[in-house]
């Protein structure tokens, strides 16, 4: 693994992703993994990446007394279709609905991420918009039986096969698409830790 080019302190990082972990990892952060449980129920009157953000301080806060010398990390992505926030799909049919709607329209991904050192907290949202051409409904059968997307906010992965086949366009961050804005949250992770230095 590469070393970074500045020190920061360890993260911990509270997220059953597997796509944060091999992200944070492959660009050389020090990791420690903590599994936070949280009811993700939000306010009603919270629209897009407000329930983003609200996901994640709401993990943060769960987390008990953080220490000084290390960074909690928590994040939360959800799909938003005109008014409708689209989290991960219960079952399999549930996942074909949320497929189907996104099926040949725009949609947003809002990731909410929360940084906690100490008493200091920091919350930013990331915001990218994603264009599916129209999913034919035996795709999204094939999609759903292969790739088992229920861990997936919006039922789907922008680098596997949907993405690689139906995506048509990303406006804004790619890996905010994939559950976490990297070149945001180096930049603001950057200036969170000279704050506290």
């Amino acid at each position: 693994m590469h070393s970074l080019p500045e020190t920061f302190p360890p993260l911990i990082l509270a997220s059953r992703s597997p796509r944060r972990r091999k992200l944070l990892s492959e660009i050389g952060f020090n990791l420690e993994i903590a599994d936070i449980d949280v009811d993700e129920s939000f306010p009603e009157h919270l629209k897009g990446g407000e329930v983003a953000a609200y996901l994640a301080g709401k993990k943060a806060l769960a987390y008990g007394v953080m220490p000084e010398d290390k960074v909690l990390v928590c994040a939360d992505t959800i799909v938003v279709l005109g008014e409708e926030v689209i989290n991960k799909p219960a079952d399999a049919a549930d996942a074909a609905r949320m497929l189907s709607a996104l099926s040949g329209h725009t949609h947003r991904v809002f990731t909410g991420v929360c940084l906690r050192r100490g008493d200091e907290i920091l919350v930013f949202t990331e915001s990218t918009e994603v264009e599916f051409r129209a999913i034919r409904p035996d795709e999204i059968d094939y999609y759903i039986s292969e790739y088992q997307p229920f861990d997936k906010a919006g039922s789907y992965g922008i680098q596997d096969w949907l993405g690689y086949t139906c995506v048509t366009a990303v406006r804004g961050c790619f890996y905010n698409v994939m559950g976490f804005p990297m070149a945001r949250f180096y930049r603001e992770l950057q200036a969170f830790c000279k704050g506290k230095d």
